[in-house]
């Protein structure tokens, strides 16, 4: 019951989706939910009812979150981290991918997008409603550890210069391994379905009928269940970061999870959540963190100059700025 309030409560929700728990074929479609990746996953395969594909994706999930995240022992990330400073060390191609991933991010961005943040991350230790406020001297002992022009990244192999540095790979891994399980679903002969890893949605097709299927965006201003907007995609990834989404209060104010790697505080640029429709998941991951660093001007811009990239920003006054080819993707009502 709890996995399924909570996919409820997700920053996206797939309005067409079905299930909540278990692994169950309904109209000639099968779905599986479980908790991983440090969020409630559901994936869905319409038009398909061997169970043990949906099986496969989840197994692709579990191989490659040992890979990725730091958190892990024994992860190439949680090596990296332990090797800072002192030693390369050898990564897996996956891996490898995704740091050059997020170096390249890193420079389209001007630093915004910097997945050395790792201990500005535990340091302020955000979960569960509950974190700490550092104060000015700790976070001047953490922000010179964050410069991804000190993680240096070759074939098979990887190097944080500084001891004490860390990578986390939270902001673009989720879309990554999306992206992955996509392939190979589709490797597998799928054609439609729907993968939905908490606050990233990727889709495979449409529906079996030929038509869209319907995403809901969550209003980050509003009660839970909220919507702001509902848009109709097909063969689309569609992921939103929001200020709501992971946070804490202390003595009277909220403070986020989307920290600023110049300032080592929560991101303050007046927008509560930003929506990316794109072709892969990853690239949605990584820009909808991005614009919330960067803000509504410096956000909707880099948007704009990407092919292919369609965006929804949420102001934290409730102002919906969409970017200039994002009505394409607006549900008509009676898609709703």
């Amino acid at each position: 019951m709890k996995k399924c309030i909570a996919a409820l409560t997700a920053a996206l929700l797939v309005l067409s989706a079905a299930g909540c728990t278990g692994t169950q074929p309904q109209q000639d479609s099968v779905t599986k939910t479980n908790l991983m990746l440090d969020t409630v996953i559901t994936i869905t395969l319409h038009d398909w009812q061997d169970a043990s594909t949906i099986d496969l994706a989840f197994d692709e999930i579990s191989r490659l979150e040992d890979l990725l995240s730091v958190e892990q022992e024994g992860s190439d990330l949680y090596r990296l981290a332990q090797s800072a400073g002192k030693d390369w060390v050898e990564i897996a191609p996956e891996t490898e991918e995704v740091l050059r991933l997020a170096k390249e991010y890193y420079a389209l961005t001007e630093g915004h997008f910097d997945v050395t943040i790792g201990p500005l991350v535990n340091l302020w230790d955000i979960h569960d409603g509950q974190g700490h406020v550092p104060t000015q001297e700790e976070l001047d002992q953490v922000l010179p550890l964050i410069d991804s022009d000190d993680l240096l990244v070759e074939e098979g192999r990887a190097y944080l210069t500084q001891e004490g540095m860390i990578a986390n790979l939270g902001a673009i891994a989720k879309g990554y391994i999306a992206d992955r399980v996509k392939e190979l679903l589709a490797e597998q002969g799928v054609e439609h379905a729907v993968l939905d890893l908490g606050h990233n949605v990727l889709l495979l097709g449409g529906k079996a009928d030929g038509t869209d299927f319907t995403v809901g965006v969550n209003d980050p201003n509003a009660a839970e269940g909220g919507l702001a907007d509902v848009i109709a995609v097909s063969d689309k990834s569609v992921v939103t970061s929001g200020i709501d989404q992971r946070n804490f209060v202390y003595e009277g104010k909220t403070y986020h999870h989307v920290l600023d790697p110049f300032t080592g505080f929560p991101a303050d640029t007046g927008l509560a959540s930003v929506t990316i429709i794109s072709d892969n998941s990853a690239q949605g991951d990584a820009l909808s963190t991005s614009c919330l660093l960067l803000g509504k001007e410096k956000g909707m811009a880099l948007v704009e100059s990407l092919e292919g990239v369609e965006a929804l920003f949420i102001t934290t006054d409730g102002t919906l700025i969409p970017s200039s080819g994002y009505e394409s993707y607006r549900a008509q009502e009676s898609e709703t």
